[in-house]
């Protein structure tokens, strides 16, 4: 045999990538459709301490309350009279929880002014977020 005929043997050996890229991306559908996102209010607040342990709900809505009693709800400022509106449409064609995530310095009135709304909207779950005691 021949050094030549040996060097013919091996030339058209390749690697066929198609299948690690099917795998891969079903594994990335499947990541993205078993994901759930949560949309953040888009401040960050002083949460008041208290004892017990919620559980955060992944498929949740979230509403802040600044310590200046300002409404942020998707990273947006709002109204309290649109509270009910956006949530509504946020929660089209599922049932979220609502959690209301105010700053300790915030007026108990706007906070029951949007925990109002929220139960307008439909929500029938509306929680609202606290701190663990150490």
């Amino acid at each position: 045999m021949s050094l030549s005929s040996h060097h013919r043997r091996f030339e058209h050996t390749h690697i066929d990538m198609t299948p690690m890229v099917d795998c891969i991306m079903v594994l990335l559908i499947f990541i993205m459709v078993s994901s759930a996102f949560v949309q953040d209010p888009g401040i960050e607040v002083q949460k008041p301490d208290v004892g017990g342990n919620a559980q955060a709900d992944q498929n949740a809505l979230l509403i802040a309350i600044s310590a200046d009693n300002r409404i942020y709800f998707d990273g947006q400022e709002i109204h309290v009279d649109q509270v009910a509106a956006l949530v509504r449409q946020a929660a089209v064609g599922r049932s979220p929880a609502l959690i209301i995530r105010a700053d300790k310095a915030a007026s108990h009135g706007v906070f029951a002014a949007v925990y109002a709304e929220g139960k307008r909207a439909g929500i029938t779950h509306v929680q609202f977020a606290t701190t663990r005691q150490q």
